[in-house]
């Protein structure tokens, strides 16, 4: 793919529903990136796109060529458990077109989703990363990220058993 003329990051809105399921849909279907294994139709994941979009402490970030519109790729931080005492805590996430790779797309994406977060009360940003995942790595390591330990084998999908390994930085 040739470099886009521009990118732009801009928050998510529901304009973006159906972009961003296709997205999503490549990483369950051909790859252990999430452990989905089901994809989603846009109604499904409408409640998930709704939910980033009214709680300003887990956004979502889209990045879009300016030219086209073509979305290239999002980020999110999600609640990182239920339970009330670990509401200050977030698990994010990056997704990016399976052509956008390696173009600092990813960079921009957590670079405005860090700046977000900034004003919110988030005191730990968490990250799992399916292993192998080099890419992901490079881009949580180069944003402080500090590895914590992995979880062996503890999703199935394609037939065999992904580790996990667990990243935190500090807000």
């Amino acid at each position: 793919m040739s470099e886009p003329t521009e990118v732009q990051v801009r928050p998510g809105v529901e304009e973006d529903l159906r972009a961003l399921t296709d997205l999503y849909n490549h990483y369950v279907r051909e790859t252990p990136i999430t452990f989905d294994t089901a994809t989603f139709t846009p109604e499904e994941r409408r409640p998930w796109l709704l939910s980033h979009l009214e709680d300003e402490r887990h956004p979502l970030v889209v990045a879009t060529e300016t030219a086209s519109g073509r979305i290239f790729g999002y980020a999110t931080a999600s609640p990182f458990r239920p339970k009330p005492a670990y509401d200050t805590s977030v698990e994010v996430t990056v997704y990016l077109a399976p052509d956008a790779g390696g173009r600092g797309v990813g960079t921009l994406l957590y670079k405005s989703l860090f700046e977000t977060l900034a004003d919110q009360d988030v005191h730990r940003a968490y990250a799992g990363i399916a292993q192998p995942n080099e890419a992901s790595t490079r881009l949580h390591t180069r944003f402080g990220f500090d590895y914590v330990g992995t979880y062996r084998e503890v999703g199935r999908k394609f037939g065999r058993y992904w580790d996990v390994a667990w990243y935190e930085k500090r807000l």
